[in-house]
């Protein structure tokens, strides 16, 4: 998104989506999600919610307060594989802490999480971690989900397993989770 054939083709996009849905209700959740949804890194580019801003006549203040309120919407780029642990109190008693720790084997992930980062992107844009209140399914704690397939009862055997395939990914499209 940062030469100028990029963006002429980002506008375009986000001009077929305001086609789409302007002036119907919910109209700009829908928007930002479908832009977020043709961003290659899965985010909300900072231009193109600019872009939004003008051509929709909201607020770019507006645009933000929605993206940070919803934990769907990324305001930085994301893995080509996102993993998410639940950090809630049934998943925190039965193991959730120790699976983060065993992902944050990944260079800076430790750090991020340390520093109260929610949200961690390897430098090379494969994996993504992240970490959310509660999936509402405590009874089978601890749970994560993996490019959004739910997985419950995860052990630390199986975090690293889903870690190793997530990064050989790049040979095998093929992987097998767990």
């Amino acid at each position: 998104m940062n030469t100028s054939d990029d963006n002429l083709a980002d506008r375009v996009t986000i001009d077929e989506i305001i086609s789409r849905h302007n002036g119907k209700p919910g109209a700009l959740l829908t928007m930002m999600e479908e832009m977020q949804e043709a961003n290659e890194f899965k985010f909300l580019d900072s231009n193109a919610m600019e872009y939004l801003a003008a051509k929709t006549k909201t607020p770019l203040s507006q645009m933000y307060s929605v993206a940070t309120f919803y934990s769907f919407f990324n305001l930085k780029p994301q893995g080509k594989h996102t993993i998410i642990v639940c950090r809630g109190t049934a998943c925190h008693t039965k193991g959730s802490k120790v699976l983060l720790d065993d992902l944050s084997s990944l260079q800076g992930c430790k750090e991020a999480l340390e520093a109260g980062e929610s949200s961690f992107t390897t430098e090379d844009r494969q994996i993504t971690i992240k970490t959310v209140a509660c999936f509402g399914q405590c009874a089978l704690a601890p749970v994560v989900a993996v490019d959004g397939i739910i997985y419950s009862n995860v052990t630390s055997e199986q975090i690293k397993k889903i870690l190793k395939n997530l990064q050989e990914d790049n040979k095998d499209e093929n992987i097998r989770l767990c």
